[in-house]
């Protein structure tokens, strides 16, 4: 088994998660109006693109991906450059439609796009799909030594875990987390995430107590992190205590994230209250559908979890879980597959 140290009571501090949270909505909105003014104005689209991407992945924003899909076609509307191929390509690579992102690089490439945006893109892509990963852990090591940012270090670490490389990751992790002497609460809210999802889902002995810790920092960071609360809400559930996950689902309803309806409605068929379990059950699977229809790639591998499990359609979810797999081959993409019975198939 991995040991695992606590974490450290000293913790860096950071800005309000609230107030954070009200300042990426005013920036993204007030970015789309300098857009809506001058579309090729510089640096406005990449802002855009930043702030979408963190909209969507802290706040459950699932709106974002509608949006720079938008973003990419108006700008490259606008013109034919390298610039408006990085964009297509990172707003492709948002939505997980990676053979589409694949093609805008090169494109970006062949009309003398910069070599560094490039490789940042090419890296995300191949980290995300499960491909030439020995390439991009040279790179990864290489940047994030070079640059010591934790943007640069949580990436790094992500690619170790998924080389089940665990107690490396952890390390590159901490390292992020302790020596941030930034001010804005979402990079340490982040890296508090993948160091819960590290212990609770990628090791191969679990550390329940070990992942809520970080969970719950990663909300105290950030109250809003959708994320962070239904999976800081698994645990609790999975404990037996269900006020404290209801409390941790019930603010995230808002968002739209299916996963919130989905979670609510097991903890709630559990307690017994099977009507108002199938009215959430029902909520998420509808939501579901919304985004499969417009976002198949983005959301596969979760409908499938969802299908295989409350959503009782285990047809659907081999469905899904084929379509993520030939999509990005990645081991946790593979391992669904196999639990689905797809390994025929692959």
């Amino acid at each position: 088994m991995i040991a695992i140290a606590a974490p450290e009571s000293s913790c860096p501090s950071a800005t309000d998660g609230e107030i954070a949270a009200t300042n990426l909505e005013s920036a993204r909105r007030a970015a789309w109006a300098r857009f809506a003014r001058d579309t090729r104005s510089a640096g406005v689209a990449e802002a855009i693109l930043d702030l979408e991407c963190q909209a969507a992945h802290f706040l459950g924003d699932l709106g974002a991906l509608d949006r720079l899909h938008a973003l990419a076609t108006q700008f490259s509307s606008s013109e034919d450059s390298a610039r408006a191929s990085l964009i297509a390509a990172r707003a492709a690579s948002a939505a997980h439609r990676f053979e589409e992102a694949r093609g805008h690089l090169a494109r970006a490439a062949r009309l003398g796009g910069p070599v560094e945006s490039i490789e940042v893109q090419w890296l995300t892509i191949a980290q995300a799909c499960g491909v030439n990963l020995d390439a991009v852990l040279d790179a990864r090591s290489r940047i994030a030594g070079d640059s010591g940012r934790l943007e640069d270090h949580v990436p790094l670490g992500s690619l170790l875990a998924d080389l089940e490389r665990f107690a490396d990751a952890d390390a590159v992790y901490r390292h992020a987390f302790y020596s941030y002497n930034g001010v804005s609460p979402l990079p340490l809210a982040w890296v508090c995430f993948q160091l819960g999802m590290l212990w609770a889902e990628s090791v191969p002995v679990p550390d329940p107590a070990a992942a809520a810790l970080w969970y719950r920092r990663a909300i105290d960071y950030l109250p809003g992190y959708v994320r962070a609360r239904v999976h800081l809400a698994e645990l609790h559930i999975s404990w037996g205590e269900h006020d404290d996950a209801e409390a941790l689902l019930r603010p995230g309803l808002a968002s739209g994230d299916p996963e919130v309806s989905w979670r609510i409605a097991d903890l709630l068929r559990v307690q017994g209250r099977l009507e108002e379990a199938k009215t959430q059950l029902e909520a998420a699977r509808a939501s579901f559908e919304v985004l499969l229809r417009k976002h198949l790639l983005a959301f596969a591998d979760h409908a499938a979890e969802f299908y295989a499990g409350s959503g009782g359609d285990r047809l659907r979810a081999r469905e899904l879980a084929r379509v993520n797999v030939t999509n990005r081959p990645t081991r946790a993409a593979l391992r669904q597959a196999r639990t689905l019975g797809e390994e025929r198939e692959l």
